[in-house]
């Protein structure tokens, strides 16, 4: 029997478009990209002495912190002393410098044994930048699928390796945690009541973000800030309640206003405008008047401007800037407070990825890249670091000599500290963070006058305005 030969039968499935395979070789690459960093961390923390990779001071005092509260508050009375502020600090003389709440949040962590708090902490650390990244992603117009995710671990293996996130794990620090905290309030929709409680619960851990509230007031957005300021008063109030003598002393006796408290605030882990300020005339005391009139202009212009790209629709750029604010005008903004870099970074690479004329494109990826190679952690060996800040990790600020802690700590502000002797190109690095905090500043106020100015002609033409780049236009879904 002759056999006739059948034609072949084809899929009924349709052929997938080539972005569909694009975003399949995206997210495989993100994948091996974060498995290399974390791999190479791993690495080093298991062939270097722990000093070298953690060095968990910070944390040590949020537990110590937790402890007073689990141990002392049961037992308080009215002629109770104030335990949490009167404590003398750990070894290396560092004091309990946050409000009541957050000693009472630490309560709860200080139940695990320390080591195991160490580990912990890496591991919430390492899992909340994934989130800021992708929460990022989302408020920026990905809101699902493999493009996201894989995005979000393509960026999250360099963001790893940068010095505020490094400096994060190395202390055992929060901030990438209260970051992903007021971010993923803010990413919520606005029908949503209790919006805006996570910036207060934040603001009442640690007291920057309340520079949040001004902004959701200036956006227009007035049921945010006063569900915002609530969550604050309430966190104040449980501390009254908790701890009455502590929280007396620290709110109604004038301990939040002594920034000296955290020590020397010319030291160079500190890049704030105050902190730069001091180091340039050589006395904290004598920079405190030009501070105090730089930081309020500087406060008024940046809520301004995040305001205006906020209304332009550049909601997540606008938070940028709102956080780019608060580090600036902070009396302190430690290194590792610069984590908001990551949402930045990323942000930069979406308006690359969306930017209709090349140039723009070429501006905002050179932004991202930047950030991600001024705030890198680099080997503190190419400049010989200093034993008391690890070896392994640290940003180009880190390049000049600096004050030994344990030195200002003892002796307070002194004329031969080595910050207030640099020059030169250590004036340059020693300062990078708000350096590069103040290009930003001067970049957003630019694109903040440019908005307003097409708003207003729009407006007079009878037209829409024109945006700095098509940031509502729907972007490839997965």
């Amino acid at each position: 029997m002759t056999t006739v030969p059948q034609p072949a039968v084809r899929s009924m499935r349709p052929a997938r478009p080539a972005w569909y395979r694009d975003r399949r070789w995206l997210l495989a690459g993100g994948t091996a990209a974060f498995a290399v960093a974390m791999a190479g961390y791993a690495v080093f923390v298991l062939t270097h002495p722990r000093v070298q990779w953690m060095e968990p001071v910070d944390l040590r005092v949020y537990t110590d912190g937790g402890l007073i509260v689990r141990h002392i508050a049961p037992f308080y009375d009215a002629h109770s002393a104030a335990a949490l502020y009167d404590w003398g600090g750990t070894a290396g003389h560092l004091k309990f410098t946050y409000t009541p709440f957050a000693a009472m949040v630490f309560a709860a962590a200080s139940v695990a044994s320390f080591w195991t708090l160490t580990k912990i902490a890496v591991v919430v650390n390492t899992a909340a930048l994934l989130a800021t990244v992708w929460m990022t992603f989302g408020a920026l117009g990905y809101r699902r699928g493999l493009v996201r995710l894989g995005a979000t671990l393509l960026l999250a293996a360099p963001l790893f390796w940068t010095e505020p996130v490094q400096r994060t794990l190395f202390l055992g620090q929060v901030e990438i945690v209260l970051m992903t905290l007021i971010i993923w309030d803010q990413c919520q929709p606005d029908r949503r009541w209790w919006k805006g409680a996570g910036i207060g619960v934040a603001a009442g851990i640690k007291l920057v973000p309340l520079i949040f509230i001004p902004y959701l007031l200036l956006t227009r957005r007035f049921r945010q800030a006063v569900v915002a300021s609530g969550a604050f008063m309430l966190t104040v109030l449980l501390g009254f309640a908790v701890l009455p003598a502590d929280s007396e002393k620290w709110w109604l006796g004038g301990l939040m206003f002594q920034s000296g408290r955290t020590g020397f605030v010319g030291w160079e882990g500190n890049q704030s405008l105050q902190a730069i300020i001091s180091r340039l005339i050589g006395n904290v005391a004598r920079a405190q008047p030009a501070w105090l009139v730089i930081a309020v202009v500087t406060a008024v212009a940046g809520l301004t401007c995040a305001a205006i790209l906020d209304r332009a629709g550049h909601r997540m750029v606008g938070l940028l800037a709102c956080a780019l604010t608060g580090l600036l005008v902070s009396p302190i903004s430690w290194d590792h407070h610069w984590v908001w870099i990551v949402p930045a970074a990323v942000a930069a690479v979406v308006y690359a990825a969306r930017a209709r004329r090349l140039a723009a494109r070429l501006a905002a990826a050179a932004l991202a890249a930047g950030i991600v190679l001024a705030f890198g952690a680099w080997p503190g060996s190419l400049w010989g670091e200093p034993d008391d800040l690890g070896g392994f990790s640290k940003g180009l600020i880190w390049a000049p000599p600096n004050t030994n802690p344990s030195t200002y700590y003892r002796l307070g502000d002194r004329r031969r500290f080595a910050e207030y002797h640099w020059h030169g190109l250590q004036l340059i690095t020693g300062n990078l963070y708000v350096l590069v905090g103040m290009a930003l500043f001067v970049l957003l106020v630019v694109l903040a006058v440019g908005s307003a100015a097409r708003a207003r002609a729009a407006r007079s033409a009878g037209g829409p305005a024109r945006q700095l780049t098509p940031a509502t236009a729907a972007p490839p879904q997965g």
